[in-house]
């Protein structure tokens, strides 16, 4: 990068941090640290809870997802304004009767101290390892582009997280989330901007629509309804609304978001904002990822996004292999160009030549897989990021940088924020009721700084061969489904007493746990293969229905 990039990404991530400290000065009290002093206005909630589902991985994997499978992902996101208006009408209202600091709160005052335990246990296991995975995905592909050192992305992203949570609590968290959402918005708007005068300087946009229409690109919607499809309109509105029920109604780096909201009407507020622009925000992304595959039919792209694993295959005996493939590609991209300019050319010719790229591209996977590489992400996952370090201009690069870095901390930081209140509430304070304020606030401030160091040491030991913004959700689903069954049970069926449902969710999280580890063994026995959207509605539906049966056999 130039030094003005470094300049833009430096000066950018610095203010962010020294804001979240200053703005934070003042933070005396646990109540403060913990919510905020219950006092965040609906706009700051709607932005918190956007910043916080939107980590490093959504601009790095996302725009990839649009580029290698079109804008199908966007389906993904279709339960949730369901699951909004759901937590509005049920789960504000009590979480706010009870003044919680934590969902779990809620689940020992209608069950009991291990019910309790479980849901703060699965949510630390589960969490603690997402905080990993936002620090690694934006580390392992800045390192691998850019030459930087991977422990030294990891622990610059860890340490800038750790400095203003640590200081200033949910507080902290909501005062940067606003910073990071203006520089995230700034960013991908300009990125957009500079790709669409790109791509219109040689074809008009109806043309690049076109080609985005007839290579798939553009398809959105799938109503056909199939289980073994990852992405179809079933299992975003069904598997969907259940994985966002939990994920926003259960999950602590989210409930922390709204529950420092002045007032119920607030946070209702707030949520319904979120519910109103994340899905054009996602269809947005995964446009730009759409638009890049255009950009690259008009630009001939890299035959591998890869370099570290092009350089591995050149450094091998399979070399004269790669150089026949790499001239192949460039005269194959030089037709491609051809077409995409000629406007008589039809959309079966667009579609011949996609089908010769996707020959030499299963050519140069064997070659990387042959020559021993060790696959750390997807290809996808470096399209967008080989755009803006190849194309944009300078000063752009860094501020691009710095969406990606800002995307990682705000993420990052509700996550540590979420975990060390969840350890702080629902066991510390369990363990200790007689503390004093002050003590309860230095031992937040502890837990949170460990669970720091926890997520930048799992961020440094891990590899990941799913796609980053898969992974994280794949993460998300194996627990999910058995902590939003349980507050089910609690919310709706006042009858179930605290031991079935305890029962229930120990064999439902089990069973998920089983699905996803033998999903080759399930998928041979019936048939077909269960995809990890429905692992929350099976959650579910296990913990219910499970308490219902113990339950009804413990009074019989």
């Amino acid at each position: 990068m130039h030094w003005i990039d470094w300049l833009v990404l430096g000066s950018t991530l610095l203010f962010i941090t020294a804001y979240g400290v200053w703005k934070t000065r003042h933070n005396k009290s646990t109540d403060d640290y913990l919510a905020s002093g219950r006092s965040t206005p609906w706009w700051a909630i709607g932005l918190s809870i956007m910043a916080t589902q939107a980590s490093a991985i959504t601009f790095i994997s996302t725009p990839g997802l649009g580029y290698s499978k079109g804008l199908g992902f966007v389906q993904f996101y279709f339960g949730l304004p369901i699951a909004m208006i759901i937590i509005a009408h049920y789960f504000v209202p009590v979480f706010h009767r009870f003044k919680v600091y934590t969902a779990y709160e809620y689940l020992e005052q209608r069950f009991d101290k291990k019910t309790r335990y479980l849901a703060a246990f699965l949510f630390l296991v589960q969490r603690g390892l997402a905080a990993g995975i936002t620090i690694y995905a934006p580390s392992i592909m800045l390192s691998k582009l850019l030459g930087w050192n991977l422990y030294f992305n990891i622990l610059a992203i860890g340490i800038l997280v750790i400095i203003y949570t640590v200081s200033g609590g949910t507080n902290a968290v909501t005062q940067t989330h606003k910073q990071q959402m203006a520089v995230i918005f700034l960013g991908m708007f300009l990125a957009f901007g500079f790709l669409l005068h790109y791509i219109t300087q040689d074809i008009p946009f109806s043309r690049a629509m076109d080609i985005a229409r007839w290579t798939g690109k553009l398809d959105a919607i799938d109503l056909n309804f199939d289980i073994e499809t990852r992405y179809n309109i079933w299992s975003g509105v069904i598997g969907g609304t259940f994985l966002m029920l939990s994920y926003f109604g259960t999950d602590q780096s989210q409930v922390q978001r709204y529950l420092s909201g002045r007032s119920v009407r607030e946070i209702k507020t707030g949520l319904y904002f979120n519910a109103v622009l994340k899905i054009p925000m996602q269809f947005f992304i995964l446009f730009i990822g759409a638009m890049v595959f255009v950009f690259y039919q008009l630009h001939t792209p890299p035959i591998h996004f890869d370099g570290e694993a092009i350089e591995q295959v050149r450094n091998s005996e399979a070399s004269g292999q790669l150089v026949e493939l790499e001239e192949e590609h460039a005269q194959l991209y030089e037709r491609i160009r051809n077409a995409t300019m000629d406007e008589s050319t039809e959309g079966s010719t667009i579609a011949a030549l996609q089908k010769e790229k996707a020959v030499i591209s299963k050519k140069v996977e064997a070659l990387v897989e042959t020559s021993g590489y060790v696959v750390k992400a997807k290809e996808s996952d470096y399209v967008f990021i080989t755009y803006v370090l190849r194309y944009l201009p300078i000063g752009l690069v860094g501020l691009i940088m710095a969406v990606l870095f800002s995307a990682a901390m705000s993420s990052t930081s509700a996550e540590l924020n979420a975990l060390g209140s969840t350890a702080l509430v629902d066991f510390y304070k369990q363990r200790r009721p007689d503390a004093s304020d002050a003590e309860q606030l230095r031992r937040g401030k502890l837990l949170t700084a460990f669970y720091g160091v926890l997520a930048i040491a799992f961020a440094i030991s891990v590899n990941f061969l799913e796609n980053l913004v898969e992974a994280v959700n794949i993460l998300g689903s194996l627990f999910y489904g058995t902590i939003l069954g349980v507050f089910v049970v609690g919310f709706f069926l006042k009858w179930i007493k605290a031991t079935p449902v305890f029962i229930a969710a120990i064999v439902a999280e089990l069973v998920v746990i089983s699905f996803f580890i033998f999903d080759r063994q399930i998928d041979a026995l019936l048939g077909y293969k269960i995809e990890y959207l429905w692992y929350n509605l099976i959650g579910c539906l296990l913990v219910v229905l499970i308490s219902w049966v113990l339950n009804f056999r413990k009074s019989v």
